[in-house]
């Protein structure tokens, strides 16, 4: 898109960002109300209270709900850098200012050769569909991260490895961005480089800066299975017949406590496992890369990993969206139809948290069935995903190209006479 019309979109689209966060902020600050718990309580008291911690220089190893990486503290510590307002309403301004600075990469993205505007109307519509949820957690911030390493990836490899490390640090899920990534060549060398290299240095300065930098790594084992979670279904169902179980605030989430819990985590880490197996299969047997690649599989990925974890909070939709907005930013991605199921998986969470979350923590009929529909929705997109990133990476095929060798491109178009050319359909595109 570009001249007038291209102008008028994202003027069109700034309107729409602008619409849709005044109601966000206006959620946040408790101006408007929606049914259900208080979503804002992780930012007025629990990140608070971490941030009062961090201040003294150590972290806070004594709450078990700290289940996060070192750099994390940077953005509990955040709001510090507006004193004029209080905590909570400075972490919602700063959150606010990452959103436009995500939106801004997208409308700029958009303008360039091989991308479209397509990627700034998902971020919109997806952020604005998980409700005040998304300015209530840190998450945003995180995805902001990802979203700037994918659409620099090619052109500043260098700068894309150093965000994917410090997106890492954030909160681990953004090393599943190198997924489709090339292993060779210059560019790959460089990124790769980067990327080591400052999760190196950053965890290294965090080891020193203050004990306890990684004691997230202990604290994640020992969670359970979340009431929103793909296996917690398993348990709502069984309390309608008997199950001998609790729901309780654990490790920072509700959770189901009882008979066969364990199992079901087991299971859950399995399944991720087998997640894991997938993917180093298809990364050995794709044979097509393109500049649609490295987003498709990073989303597909993290949507693989998202799926099958033991805890499936509202937030976690926010980096969904981020990667779908990325794939649907650049021309050739065959992740549409998947992003169109997360964008509706993150419409009903809305419903489900914090709306109907009473029904759900209940296992009430309409909160076990708005649970079922979202979970059911991501289970869809996961599929559909791996299938499509299997078929248009040639990864069904045998051949003699190397998978991950590097970026392929497409062979330009063959100069036909007139006739010819209309005899053959043209190509859709996928």
């Amino acid at each position: 898109m570009d001249g007038a019309g291209g102008a008028r979109g994202r003027w069109l689209a700034v309107a729409a960002w602008a619409v849709t966060r005044a109601v966000l902020l206006l959620c946040v600050l408790k101006v408007l109300v929606l049914p259900g718990p208080d979503v804002t309580t992780d930012v007025s008291a629990i990140y608070h209270g971490w941030a009062e911690v961090l201040r003294t220089g150590a972290f806070p190893l004594d709450d078990v709900t700290w289940q996060y990486p070192p750099a994390a503290a940077l953005a509990v510590l955040s709001p510090g850098l507006l004193p004029f307002l209080g905590y909570a309403p400075a972490f919602f301004v700063l959150v606010l200012l990452a959103d436009a600075a995500t939106l801004a990469l997208f409308l700029r993205a958009g303008r360039r050769p091989g991308h479209r505007a397509a990627g700034a109307w998902v971020w919109i519509a997806g952020v604005a569909l998980l409700g005040p949820t998304g300015y209530a957690r840190y998450d945003l911030m995180v995805t902001a991260v990802a979203v700037a390493a994918l659409l620099t990836a090619a052109r500043r490899p260098r700068v894309a490895g150093a965000l994917i490390a410090f997106g890492t640090l954030l909160k681990v899920w953004p090393a599943l961005l190198l997924t489709g990534e090339a292993l060779r060549g210059r560019r790959a060398r460089v990124l790769w480089r980067s990327t080591a290299g400052t999760v190196a240095g950053l965890t290294l300065l965090s080891v020193t800066a203050a004990p306890g930098a990684l004691a997230f790594l202990t604290f994640q084992r020992d969670r359970g299975t979340e009431v929103e979670s793909l296996g917690g279904l398993v348990f709502h169902l069984a309390r309608h017949y008997g199950w001998d179980g609790q729901v309780l605030l654990h490790y920072g989430s509700v959770e189901f406590l009882g008979p066969g819990v364990p199992l079901a985590s087991t299971l859950a880490v399995m399944l991720s496992g087998a997640a894991l197996g997938w993917l180093v299969l298809w990364r050995t047997r794709a044979r097509r890369f393109t500049r649609a690649t490295p987003a498709d599989a990073a989303f597909t990925a993290t949507l693989l990993f998202t799926t099958t974890s033991r805890v499936i909070s509202p937030q976690y939709l926010l980096w969904l969206v981020g990667l779908a907005a990325v794939c649907l930013a650049v021309r050739g991605t065959r992740q549409t139809p998947a992003a169109v199921l997360v964008l509706l998986a993150t419409g009903v969470t809305l419903l489900e948290f914090p709306v109907h979350f009473a029904d759900v923590v209940a296992s009430a009929p309409w909160g076990v069935a708005l649970l079922a529909v979202r979970n059911g929705l991501l289970v869809a997109a996961s599929l559909l995903a791996c299938r499509r990133l299997w078929t248009a990476t040639g990864a069904g095929r045998r051949g003699t190209g190397r998978g991950g060798s590097g970026l392929r491109r497409a062979p330009a178009p063959r100069t036909v006479t007139a006739p010819a050319a209309a005899s053959h359909k043209p190509a859709t595109a996928g």
